[in-house]
């Protein structure tokens, strides 16, 4: 934090990187509010500039990096202490997102965090209830961004029920308008594609039931100011049903997309809002919906609050893990004293080795889910653990995060595996590696499971060779155990010293 704002209020910053649009908001924290300090957003529809393989073009690449470029100078203006960047759909698809990964990240000076469907929904959904947060009424929330659809039905801050589904306007708009021609048959081709996307949660959807239906998005913010323009007497941010099927019957009178221009809608939305109006009436249809209204609250405000969380002890991650642990039944006690242990190492070695906090965050998660496949079986069971930690919907947790954690819990007996290629975790492989074989050696300090507290050798690199150093010489099943990891490391052409007397 610059010293000049020591004494300040906390600032915070999300950025979010959607298919249509990216979005920044800075904030000021006083008394856990949000105080609003710069918002801005660009329509960079990163989507549409998929092709059928999946590869994101330059034109879409240098439209989203001149707008990070922007956003980069607020950054610096607003001078920031915490910032946190998020990647969605279009992200989440592209086949070479890492190479745009890299090439953002430098223009942000922050590392982007890919967030799965169903996490994306999460921070909707948090994002969104700040406007009902004391309300326990069941609320259902839609989101329709440009590659993804979110619907989450909740009470208060609580979701119940959280999905993701793919579509969006944009990629609807590249599918089913592919000539930028309008009319009733393209738009019913996408109701109804988007009706047979909806068809596996409209029932468990319904049985949750809702006294309110929300929308969170642009698309929705578009429909009911063009409603509104078109019927005064309704409220600005309300859509009815009657207004919504009327603006789709006025939007299939135009042959075109590039003809769309309507009171109320923003000429740079035009040519995607016929797509998001399908599966506007598709969700209406699915779950009869008669009235839905508007909130400003978004992805972008829910990754403000997880950050608020995280400096103030709330930590979603944690809950997490902890109902990992149970679920799975994972030993409790021995997965606590592992993760002290490793923390101590991990303490021992961070100056050298050039650890940071995210690291040590990271091997303190691992530490504690480090057990979790003996839930599935005990043999080879540090694989079943980093299947479920790389496919499990984790609130809290980034899909790097995800499988860094995944990669940590299998490389942490018997064969180190490969290191994940760089762009695939969340930190970079060599750190990993490092970070595994701490790991390791706590897991052999503590394999005795007794509770006894271990004595812990002196700690020492030169490079990547790791050297412990006993006062004493350690008793003979830890001594075997720690020649065995040895050979272990060595098999992947890592030097492990021991020296004692």
């Amino acid at each position: 934090m610059d010293k000049a704002r020591a004494d300040s209020p906390l600032r915070l910053a999300a950025v979010d990187l959607g298919s249509n649009s990216f979005h920044l908001l800075v904030v000021e924290v006083h008394d856990d509010r949000f105080v609003e300090l710069e918002k801005c957003s660009r329509k960079v529809q990163l989507a549409a500039g998929l092709d059928d393989d999946g590869h994101l073009d330059d034109k879409a690449t240098t439209r989203a990096l001149k707008c990070l470029d922007t956003f980069g100078n607020l950054l610096a203006e607003n001078r920031v202490d915490r910032l946190r960047v998020v990647g969605t759909n279009a992200l989440r698809t592209a086949t070479n997102s890492v190479d745009f990964q890299r090439r953002a990240e430098h223009s942000l000076g922050q590392r982007i965090e890919i967030i799965s469907g169903r996490e994306e929904a999460r921070l909707i959904y948090q994002g969104a209830s700040r406007e009902w947060h004391d309300n326990p009424e069941h609320c259902l929330v839609v989101d329709i961004g440009g590659g993804s659809t979110e619907l989450i039905v909740g009470s208060a801050t609580r979701p119940l029920a959280l999905e993701s589904l793919d579509m969006g306007c944009v990629a609807y708009t590249r599918r089913f308008f592919p000539d930028d021609r309008l009319g009733e048959a393209p738009m019913d081709r996408a109701q109804r594609s988007a009706l047979l996307e909806l068809a596996t949660i409209t029932t468990p959807y319904r049985q949750l039931g809702w006294q309110r239906a929300m929308g969170s998005s642009g698309t929705i913010k578009a429909a009911a100011a063009v409603i509104h323009a078109l019927h005064p007497h309704i409220d600005k941010g309300v859509i009815t049903r009657a207004g919504l099927f009327e603006l789709r019957r006025r939007l299939t009178a135009f042959e075109r997309l590039d003809q769309v221009s309507m009171n109320g809608l923003k000429s740079n939305r035009a040519r995607v809002f016929p797509a998001g109006i399908a599966i506007l009436c598709a969700v209406f249809e699915a779950f009869g919906i008669e009235r839905m209204y508007h909130t400003d609250g978004a992805l972008r405000d829910g990754v403000l609050l997880d950050l608020l969380e995280r400096d103030t002890g709330r930590d979603v991650r944690y809950t997490t893990l902890t109902d990992l642990q149970k679920r799975l039944r994972v030993d409790t006690d021995q997965a606590t004293r592992v993760t002290d242990t490793c923390l101590q190492l991990f303490d021992r070695m961070a100056e050298s080795w050039q650890l940071d906090e995210d690291g040590r965050e990271l091997i303190e998660q691992a530490a504690l889910l480090h057990e979790i496949g003996l839930g599935v079986s005990h043999s080879r069971f540090q694989h079943h653990g980093a299947y479920l930690l790389a496919n499990a919907d984790m609130p809290g947790f980034s899909l790097p995060d995800q499988w860094a954690l995944a990669w940590l819990v299998q490389a942490h007996r018997r064969d180190l595996p490969s290191a994940l290629p760089d762009h695939r975790a969340a930190l970079e492989a060599d750190q990993l590696m490092k970070m595994a074989r701490l790991l390791r050696l706590a897991v052999v300090f503590h394999r005795r499971r007794d509770g006894a507290a271990a004595t812990l050798p002196a700690i020492s690199a030169d490079g990547d060779r790791l050297v412990l150093d006993f006062k004493r010489p350690p008793d003979q099943l830890l001594a075997d155990d720690l020649v065995q990891e040895q050979a272990w490391q060595q098999r992947s052409g890592l030097a492990l010293a021991l020296r004692w007397p």
